[in-house]
């Protein structure tokens, strides 16, 4: 089992900037692919970011291009989501997932395990 925490969410204005953590414990170390989704009232839940182990590329969804950047530190489990210039539009739980596969994925159901979530409101 993997469990993972969410952490950083909250209120900020349009045009401010958070960042989400995501630490990882239990069998992490076989989880390779780690990635962000967003879930805002009555939408789907929706891709955000996705990174390797290895770190060497980086996915995005074009809403969020430009201004979230994902990173993680495997000494520490720990994945990390930058968010700047953030749009009221971007208010949503957040939720942190980990994937066995090798590559990076915007498809939800090849991620095995899943955060509770964070909530990211963005005031106008």
């Amino acid at each position: 089992q993997v469990q993972l925490v969410e952490s950083g969410g909250g209120l900020v204005q349009d045009g401010g900037s958070l960042r989400l953590s995501c630490a990882a414990s239990g069998r992490a170390f076989s989880m390779h692919t780690m990635g962000w989704f967003r879930q805002a009232p009555g939408e789907e839940r929706e891709f955000v970011a996705a990174i390797p182990r290895s770190a060497d590329n980086t996915d995005y969804a074009d809403s969020v291009k430009g201004r979230f950047t994902i990173s993680r530190d495997n000494a520490k489990n720990t994945v990390y989501l930058q968010m700047n210039s953030l749009k009221p539009e971007d208010t949503a739980v957040y939720y942190c997932s980990a994937s066995s596969i090798f590559m990076t994925t915007r498809i939800p159901s090849l991620y095995n395990y899943w955060g509770q979530g964070t909530q990211v409101t963005v005031s106008s």
